[in-house]
């Protein structure tokens, strides 16, 4: 009976700060939700849905360079005030140089479309110095253009870009990967015959204005002529370069996820054709994650120093995969996407050895509208924040730090979610067969800089959020 009456207690007690969460769910002109990190700067980026931000150091600026989502049915082609125009969604170019007064430098219109049709998400900027033929001097930007095309556009003066190439023909192209030490680019595209929307296409493109084809590449299974079960449809992948070389390829979003870990020498340097054999060549390591959760973003953690094993003998410091899974749908409506940890210091036998998820009861996050989950992790190498804090985007729960020292045991030490706009759309699901739409922020895309600033982006067209960590973390990351 004790026990009963025990639980009843504490159910009444969680039920109640349940309740107390739910009447103050945000709404304009709330203050942000702060814990260990401060706003110090924002730009709406002119209302539209944001995807991924890349900073980039160039000269003596800092530039964000923004990718974004096609419209809405609402919104097909907002105005952009610098011109006057009705323009599609694109990519935003920001000077962040002073972050707490960012100047909006210039809009490039995307594709004609909603969602995931139109738009140009994805962004990556490289320096030609390392590797260019033709111009050294030159800064280059690539991006997805709809799910069409792939383009590259030379934004030496940022406020002006001039388009150089466009790889056409191409279905799903999405989340690329462009190495700036050499110039290949891994872009994520749909080829013709294929049986997967997403897969890799590797290109030379070391001189921008004349792109060299390497090879198609993909699983067994997703290539043209193959029978039975087809995997996961590739999201992304990063790579190491030439010195760490190893690229790490993540399949699926939110279910039926793998990461698969590729030697990069012999992918380039491989047969071409896509066979089972060529495909499976360079391989070292794949591992098959539950029905439940994707790989959005595979981030590698090499050489970690882990606390408690300084003294073994063998295992003192490990190799590890940050695996970010997405959430897709509303108000928890699937399984809960979150943040796993591989250890992969034998590649071949990679095991997952933790993981983390912002915690839904006393946030509320499940009720407040749009998605609560994990989406994806900071992807700079710079060593001001590398395996020493990661920073995820959780949707309607802003933007999470995580101690990552100890990968056996990563842990929150701060958070930021944004306040609604004016601007801020709202997300729907179907309630007895009718839309329920509430009104919410949708954290989408992170990315740090060398300075330790942390570049928030939202899917509900919230704008740019530019942060820095206090407390706790800012000791971790050893920042004055």
């Amino acid at each position: 009976m004790k026990f009963k009456t025990l639980t009843a207690a504490l159910l009444l007690l969680v039920t109640a700060a349940h309740a107390q969460v739910r009447s103050t769910t945000p709404k304009i002109g709330d203050p942000p939700e702060a814990e260990n990190m401060r706003l110090v700067g924002y730009s709406d980026l002119q209302a539209r849905s944001a995807y991924q931000p890349t900073i980039h150091h160039q000269g003596d600026r800092y530039i964000a360079y923004i990718g974004h989502h096609g419209g809405t049915n609402k919104v097909a082609a907002p105005i952009n005030p610098m011109t006057g125009k009705a323009e599609f969604n694109g990519t935003s170019i920001v000077d962040v140089t002073d972050p707490a007064h960012p100047k909006y430098l210039a809009h490039i219109p995307g594709a004609e479309g909603l969602f995931e049709d139109g738009g140009a998400q994805m962004v990556r900027v490289c320096d030609a110095a390392a590797f260019s033929k033709t111009d050294p001097k030159a800064v280059y930007m690539l991006r997805p253009f709809g799910n069409e095309a792939h383009e590259v556009w030379n934004v030496t003066d940022p406020a002006k870009p001039i388009l150089i190439t466009r790889l056409t023909g191409l279905k799903g192209t999405h989340k690329n990967w462009w190495e700036c030490e050499t110039g290949i680019a891994y872009l994520v595209s749909g080829a013709e015959g294929w049986r997967v929307p997403r897969m890799t296409q590797v290109y030379d493109m070391s001189d921008p204005a004349h792109p060299v084809f390497i090879r198609n590449f993909g699983l067994p299974g997703q290539e043209p002529g193959s029978t039975g079960p087809v995997p996961t449809m590739l999201h992304g992948m990063i790579s190491t370069g030439p010195k760490g070389k190893r690229i790490y390829f993540g399949y699926g979003t939110n279910g039926g996820g793998i990461v698969q870990i590729v030697d990069r020498d012999k992918l380039l340097h491989g047969k071409p054709e896509p066979t089972p054999e060529n495909l499976l060549y360079p391989q070292v390591g794949r591992l098959d994650l539950s029905p439940l959760i994707g790989a959005h973003t595979t981030y590698p953690m090499l050489g970690v120093p882990v606390p408690g094993f300084l003294h073994d003998k063998i295992g003192a410091r490990r190799d590890f995969v940050m695996i970010v899974n997405e959430q897709i749908l509303n108000e928890c409506q699937e399984a809960r996407q979150m943040v796993w940890f591989e250890d992969i210091t034998s590649e071949a036998k990679g095991m997952v050895v933790s993981n983390y998820t912002a915690p839904e009861l006393g946030g509320n996050f499940c009720e407040r509208g749009g998605r609560f989950g994990s989406h994806a992790s900071n992807e700079s190498f710079e060593p001001v924040f590398r395996n020493k804090l990661a920073f995820i985007s959780y949707f309607n729960a802003g933007v999470r730090a995580l101690d990552i020292r100890n990968p056996f045991q990563p842990h929150e030490v701060g958070y930021f979610i944004p306040s609604i706009t004016k601007d801020t759309d709202e997300r729907c699901i179907k309630v007895d067969g009718k839309d329920r739409c509430k009104v919410a922020i949708q954290t989408n895309n992170v990315e740090t800089d060398d300075r330790g600033y942390i570049y928030i982006v939202d899917r509900a067209n919230t704008g740019m959020h530019i942060l820095e960590v206090t407390g706790e973390p800012r000791a971790i990351a050893g920042l004055k």
